[in-house]
């Protein structure tokens, strides 16, 4: 953990898992076709990075009801991230190990912030 993390949610592993995952979509679609750039492309990045921002804006001055509504729409921009990675899939943009790599990391990441939720 960064020594850094002054913040609530820098500290929350779903959220430093969530960061990993909008790092590694970004990447991803870097070999998209340039015709997908305001389609597939926006749409994934803004999915992908939406997980982090809503658990970290759910942890600040919210209570836990609120933070868990927040932890839903993080899961809910999951499962959108999760149905592009099919379309690009499906489009021939990325390899089946790819798919297979970043579908299991979403599996995860989902499972852990539904674990959470339940928790607060």
């Amino acid at each position: 953990m960064d020594d850094r993390a002054k913040f609530k949610f820098e500290k929350l592993h779903i959220w430093r898992d969530a960061m990993d995952l909008g790092e590694q979509i970004n990447s991803l679609t870097k070999d998209f076709p340039k015709k997908e750039l305001y389609n597939l492309s926006s749409q994934i990045l803004r999915a992908a990075d939406s997980v982090a921002l809503n658990i970290s804006e759910g942890s600040i001055i919210q209570s836990k009801p609120e933070f868990r509504k927040f932890l839903g729409y993080s899961a809910r921009s999951l499962a959108e991230v999760i149905t592009c990675l099919h379309k690009a899939r499906l489009r021939n943009y990325i390899s089946e190990k790819v798919f297979e790599e970043l579908y299991n990391a979403c599996f995860k990441l989902m499972n852990m912030i539904i674990a959470f939720r339940k928790k607060l």
